[in-house]
């Protein structure tokens, strides 16, 4: 095959980096996170319709650092997810699309997604629920 003269399509190395390209990649991945997230809580109650043993053997698991890592990085996915599928509603509604607000808002999820999980989690362990 001979070399053409053409130019090559730009790979993402030579891109910098913006905070819309980061809340895109997050959405695809938090998707993806949301699934195996989803598969735990399944498990979970699969093990408490299965009986006391085997719900206590689940609830040791998921109070290890191992289980509260997944615990909190689902939360987290499930916060950033929906927030920003509220962002992208908005924009299928025609609004922010200004480069400065697009920008914003994307940091805005960003924020709103952490606050969210801190809340969240914050609820879990001091109001009783863990």
């Amino acid at each position: 095959m001979e070399p053409t003269l053409r130019p090559l399509s730009p790979h993402l190395s030579i891109y910098r980096w913006q905070v819309q390209m980061v809340t895109s990649i997050l959405h695809r991945l938090t998707g993806i996170i949301l699934v195996f997230g989803t598969l735990m809580v399944l498990a979970g109650l699969f093990a408490l319709a299965m009986g006391e043993t085997s719900y206590a053997v689940f609830q040791h698991f998921s109070a290890s650092p191992l289980g509260l890592i997944l615990l909190i990085g689902w939360t987290w996915s499930l916060a950033f997810h929906a927030c920003n599928g509220l962002r992208h509603l908005l924009q299928d509604a025609g609004l922010g699309y200004v480069t400065a607000t697009f920008v914003r808002n994307g940091w805005l999820v960003i924020v709103a997604s952490l606050l969210l999980t801190i809340l969240i989690w914050a609820w879990v362990i001091f109001g009783g629920a863990a």
